[in-house]
């Protein structure tokens, strides 16, 4: 295995860290003080749908217990509903308050405000777009190897 394989996958995690730093900060400067990051993608990643909570679990964005926890809390803070699903009983639909889209609306404010700014730090010979395909690229062959094996 390469070093730069290593440095990446270990970029990755750090990234992913700091981007959750970079939230909580929004949510600071919005008035949000009673959720964090992990919070604030879930409200992110549900948008305008109503997932099914197994869904979010599916689509590999949480794990389980840590996904059970965090919609418990965004709705108790009154950041979702929660409803029993039409086509199975067994299932629980999240969806977003008001509440929960105004923290959507401010997340959306600061991709589009520091865009540009996000954009300059990478630098002019790799375009945001380059930089995106690359990492959908390695998340295709991950998804593979985990689905079909190394």
């Amino acid at each position: 295995m390469s070093n730069e394989y290593i440095e990446l996958t270990l970029l990755i995690e750090r990234l992913h860290r700091r981007f959750l730093d970079v939230l909580r900060t929004e949510l600071k400067r919005i008035g949000v003080r009673d959720i964090n990051g992990v919070q604030a993608l879930i409200l992110a990643n549900i948008g305008e749908s109503e997932v099914v909570i197994r869904d979010l679990i599916e689509r590999g964005y949480y794990q389980g217990s840590n996904v059970s926890y965090n919609i418990k809390k965004l709705t108790d803070y009154g950041y979702l509903n929660q409803e029993r699903a039409q086509h199975d009983k067994r299932s629980i639909t999240v969806s977003l308050t008001d509440k929960g889209r105004k923290v959507v609306a401010g997340i959306v404010e600061l991709e589009t405000q520091n865009g540009f700014k996000f954009q300059e730090s990478i630098g002019n010979d790799t375009t945001m777009s380059e930089a995106t395909e690359m990492l959908r690229k390695l998340e295709r062959t991950w998804d593979e190897y985990i689905r079909y094996g190394g």
